[in-house]
C-alpha cells in the first residue's frame, strides 16, 4: 500500500484534497468531484483509441524509416512531418504524450518531438478552423506562424542543451512506457 501511494502521490493529494474539500464546503466539494469524473470520462473516450493506434503504428512503422523520415538527418521533412501529425492529432495534450514517447522510441529527432507536441497545443485542424472562422485569417496567420517559429526555435535550442546522460534517460524512460 505505501508503494503504491509513493508511485500515484499525485492521485492520492488529488483524492485527499477532495475529501478535505468536501468537509470544507461540500456543494464545492461536489462540483469539483463530478469536473473531476467529466474529465477522466472524457479523457478515457479519447485514450483507447489512441493506444491502438500507437500500438499499430509501433508494430507496422520500422524504426528505419522513422529515421529516416523524422530522425536527425531528416530536415525540413521531418519538420513538416512533425508538425502535420501535431496539426491532425485528437484530444487533449495528454494524449499526445505517449505519441511523443513512440516518437522517440522509433528514434525521431528530439527537436522535431518538441515541435510535433507544440503543433498538437496550437494548429490543431479544429483550433485552426475556430481561429480562422472566428478571429479572422490575420489573426490565425500570425498565431500559427508566431507559435511554430517558437516551436522551432525552442526546439532545436533543448535539442542542443541536451546532455547525452539526459537523451540517455529520456530514451529509457520511453522505452520503459513502450
Amino acid at each position: 500500500m505505501i508503494k503504491y501511494i509513493k508511485n500515484n502521490k499525485l492521485l492520492v493529494l488529488s483524492i485527499i484534497s477532495l475529501i478535505g474539500l468536501f468537509i470544507y464546503s461540500p456543494v464545492k466539494g461536489e462540483i469539483a468531484s463530478m469536473n473531476a469524473l467529466d474529465n477522466f470520462a472524457s479523457v478515457g473516450k479519447v485514450l483507447p483509441p489512441i493506444f491502438i493506434l500507437i500500438g499499430l503504428m509501433d508494430v507496422w512503422v520500422p524504426k528505419e524509416v522513422m529515421v529516416k523520415y523524422m530522425g536527425k538527418d531528416s530536415g525540413l521533412l521531418g519538420v513538416l512531418l512533425s508538425v502535420l501529425l501535431g496539426a491532425v492529432g485528437a484530444g487533449p495534450l495528454v494524449v499526445a504524450f505517449p505519441i511523443a514517447a513512440l516518437l522517440i522510441r522509433k528514434g525521431a529527432r528530439f527537436s522535431n518531438v518538441f515541435l510535433f507536441l507544440g503543433a498538437w497545443t496550437s494548429v490543431k485542424l479544429p483550433i485552426f478552423m475556430f481561429e480562422w472562422i472566428n478571429f479572422g485569417g490575420k489573426f490565425t496567420s500570425i498565431h500559427v506562424i508566431t507559435s511554430m517559429l517558437v516551436y522551432f526555435i525552442s526546439g532545436f535550442i533543448i535539442e542542443k542543451l541536451l546532455t547525452e546522460k539526459n537523451v540517455g534517460y529520456i530514451v529509457n524512460r520511453a522505452e520503459e512506457l513502450g
